[in-house]
């Protein structure tokens, strides 16, 4: 059975972030609270965890897998970014978008797809993962928590831990979520391209949701 946190969503207790943090670095997969959806994320290069989430969420090794990082600076170790880029992404984050950058080597292999060296990256704002990611020190693998069978994300922390309890090491209760998902934006060959509309506004990247939608 899983341990349960409840950490509080603007204050999260230091004593609780640190032992999230040493259950994900000792190889566990968490559930977790984001400025989106609730999200399943593992340590770093954790080939263990990664395969018990694509298990769980029934992912194929084509399903890209987001790093997410606590700031600029680390999100620049695992990707290529050019000084426009750079200014772009110091604009918008932290936010709940999701880019899609060329990666560096730093970035396990295990985590990219098959044929391309490219990597989700995100900054949330989420006082919760923000503190969880500073105890780490590194980012964290990470996919929405969506069952195989749904169509939505799982937003409820009881739900999760009803659903999924004997399957995870941690849930993290940071209170409820939204159902939707994070906006993609494309940032290869200096092109910008939203590929998913979610809850960040893509409006900074030069597309309205209006036109979107209308697309």
């Amino acid at each position: 059975m899983s341990q349960f946190f409840q950490l509080h969503p603007a204050n999260p207790q230091a004593r609780l972030v640190r032992q999230a943090a040493d259950i994900i670095l000792q190889g566990g997969v968490v559930a977790y609270p984001t400025d989106s959806a609730y999200a399943l994320g593992c340590r770093l290069g954790n080939k263990d965890g990664l395969e018990r989430i694509r298990r769980l969420r029934q992912l194929d090794d084509k399903h890209n897998f987001t790093l997410v990082c606590r700031d600029l600076s680390e999100l620049a170790l695992y990707a290529k970014v050019d000084n426009s880029m750079f200014r772009l992404l110091k604009a918008n984050t932290p936010g709940a978008y999701t880019f899609i950058l060329n990666a560096t080597t730093e970035v396990p292999r295990l985590m990219l797809h098959p044929k391309r060296r490219t990597v989700g990256l995100r900054i949330p704002d989420h006082q919760i993962t923000l503190d969880l990611l500073e105890a780490l020190g590194e980012p964290l693998m990470s996919v929405t928590l969506m069952l195989p069978s749904d169509n939505l994300p799982l937003t409820d922390p009881e739900r999760i831990r009803e659903l999924l309890g004997k399957q995870l090491d941690l849930i993290i209760d940071g209170g409820a979520c939204t159902v939707e998902p994070t906006t993609v934006i494309s940032l290869l060959n200096g092109e910008v391209e939203v590929m998913r509309q979610g809850l960040g506004d893509p409006e900074p990247f030069g597309v309205s949701r209006r036109e979107l939608h209308e697309g």
